[in-house]
């Protein structure tokens, strides 16, 4: 039988580091592959404040299209 290895907690690799030795969550100036993560972070902020601001009552796109109808 085969037996399963056992580690201790402060001995697990670290997550964010396991891509070739980087932080794949560091910020980065340019076109690279993590601007794409930060892209999509900011964008869910972004789409959430907006939200949040609409269900307060200050909606931009209700004034906007009562306006035109």
């Amino acid at each position: 039988m085969a037996t399963q290895e056992t580690r201790t907690s402060t001995d697990l690799p670290p997550v964010a580091a396991s891509y070739n030795g980087v932080d794949r969550n560091a910020f980065l100036f340019g076109f690279t592959p993590q601007a794409e993560i930060w892209n999509g972070r900011l964008a869910a902020i972004g789409f959430l404040a907006y939200l949040l601001w609409d269900l307060a009552g200050y909606s931009v796109l209700r004034d906007v299209l009562h306006l035109i109808g």
